[in-house]
């Protein structure tokens, strides 16, 4: 595999980072070797491969040149050591638990954090003696007081988080992670490397669901996992081999050929949200907009400090509470009704009763997840034609 040497522009980063060195044919397309076996010229060069001495590949769930293409290129765009692509956003992130969480760790983590990750921590880690505490992650202090030495092992991070966009100052955790000799993993799935590389601020780990923004075409589910140096990739890597939530290469192909545009998706995306947030803000059917953009955003001094822009996805509450929210929901023409993100067309949803509806209610409500929170994806439409559905919709909210 060939890597753009430094410094590359991110877009260049996109389209050039893990193409083969040599390809087989001249082919300007990465293939997809959909293989499940290697084969190996001799016994000798089997043994070697086996115990670590020659690089090669041996079998698709350790390794594959389509897969590994994929994990060169988002590692590259992160200005990480390697990634570890996975079968989907939330193998990534058990995997990182099973590798570095024991019986009687303990890790401190976002409260609005996606809800699938919680619920992972506090019902099924914690039938294997693991404990968790989710804290406001936008305040220091209060990760702080979380912090139970010797037993807190990590520190978990999603900034911007899942859906109440809140944002966590990924340098200042670090350090106060580090001081603790404790690790800070951080989802940096809302931000894409295109907006935040979560590394370069301080993080030992970084995660994805490449489903979202990287992949960018809602046709494939996938994760990664990025780390700061070789030693956590060799701590993690055998854990998700073991594990078995590894990618196949045609999905990783798949990823591959939407990472190729994210800059130019994510650039035509936040422009479109930008300008519905300020649209949304003077709304009169609009409570309140949670949009990192907007100047009256709480953390919105943070995210100039270390983000390259403020993203696509916008929450706002809306009138007449969760009876509001359906009306809208039901009645948007151009914006799809799904959960996910990330992806060229719009979607809105309503995490109380969607992504977050296995997190307690009481839960939910502390972390800022109200039931007339509507969370949107904004994508590359024509901002007039996001705009114009919009507002029918809210207007239909009596």
């Amino acid at each position: 595999m060939d890597e753009i040497n430094q410094p590359a522009h991110k877009s260049t980063k996109a389209i050039h980072a893990g193409m083969l060195k040599k390809p087989v044919f001249g082919e300007v397309s990465v293939p997809i070797f959909q293989t499940s076996t290697f084969s190996f010229h001799s016994a000798d060069e089997g043994a070697a491969r086996f115990s670590g001495e020659e690089d090669g590949f041996i079998y698709t769930r350790m390794g594959n040149p389509t897969i590994r293409a994929l994990e060169e290129c988002v590692a590259s765009l992160e200005n990480g050591y390697k990634g570890m692509a996975t079968a989907s956003g939330m193998a990534a992130i058990t995997t990182v638990f099973l590798a570095l969480l024991d019986q009687g760790s303990h890790m401190v983590g976002t409260a609005s954090v996606y809800g699938p990750t919680r619920v992972v921590a506090e019902r099924e880690f914690s039938r294997f003696g693991v404990t968790s505490t989710f804290v406001d992650t936008s305040d220091l202090n209060t990760i702080e007081k979380a912090i139970q030495l010797p037993h807190t092992r990590i520190i978990y991070v999603e900034t911007p988080a899942n859906p109440t966009l809140s944002v966590t100052d990924i340098k200042a955790v670090a350090q106060l992670a580090h001081k603790n000799n404790l690790m800070l993993i951080v989802d940096n799935t809302f931000a894409s490397p295109c907006l935040q590389r979560p590394l370069e601020l301080g993080a030992d780990i970084v995660i994805h669901s490449l489903t979202k923004f990287i992949n960018g075409h809602s046709d494939v589910v996938g994760g990664i996992i990025v780390t700061k140096d070789e030693m956590l990739y060799n701590k993690i890597k055998p854990v998700l081999n073991l594990f078995g939530g590894t990618m196949d290469p045609h999905q990783a192909w798949l990823v591959l050929r939407g990472v190729r545009t994210l800059p130019l998706r994510i650039e035509k995306a936040q422009e479109n949200a930008a300008r519905l947030s300020s649209f949304l803000l003077n709304h009169p059917k609009v409570k309140w907009v949670n949009y990192i953009g907007l100047p009256g955003h709480p953390q919105h001094h943070i995210a100039k400090k270390q983000m390259d822009g403020f993203g696509s996805m916008i929450s706002f509450g809306v009138h007449n509470g969760l009876d509001g929210g359906k009306i809208v929901m039901d009645n948007v023409r151009l914006f799809t009704l799904a959960v996910s993100l990330g992806g060229v067309e719009s979607l809105i949803e309503h995490p109380a009763s969607m992504t977050h509806a296995s997190v307690p209610r009481e839960e939910r409500e502390s972390a800022g997840i109200r039931d007339e929170l509507i969370r949107v994806s904004v994508g590359c439409e024509h901002f007039e034609d996001l705009k114009n559905d919009l507002d029918q919709a809210l207007h239909k909210i009596p």
